[in-house]
């Protein structure tokens, strides 16, 4: 089975967090955010991944980030980011690793 990930991206260099999903390799998609290209991440090459969730599928993925842009909210993003720090079941495996301003 195919994983996919829901996944919060931080770039100190404009401060900024990014939200996404792939159902590729999550390593690999960061790599893509931090090469040079026309993006909203493509100007920066400092992004680090400081959250994620696995789905069984993409539409679950895409679902999960969707909720999470309709917050409109930094401060909802750093409180997920921080409070969250073990696996729950009803939104996936969730992984957390706090970007230096968080800490």
């Amino acid at each position: 089975m195919i994983s996919s990930y829901l996944y919060i991206l931080y770039s100190k260099i404009i401060d900024r967090y990014y939200i996404g999903h792939t159902s590729g390799a999550i390593e690999e998609r960061l790599r893509k955010h931090n090469t040079n290209h026309k993006g909203y991440t493509g100007h920066s090459n400092d992004s680090i991944i400081v959250y994620s969730e696995t789905f069984t599928n993409k539409l679950e993925a895409y679902a999960r980030e969707r909720t999470i842009k309709k917050q409109k909210s930094t401060i909802y993003i750093e409180n997920l980011i921080s409070t969250t720090k073990k696996s729950i079941p009803q939104i996936g495996t969730v992984t957390v690793s706090n970007p230096a301003r968080l800490s």
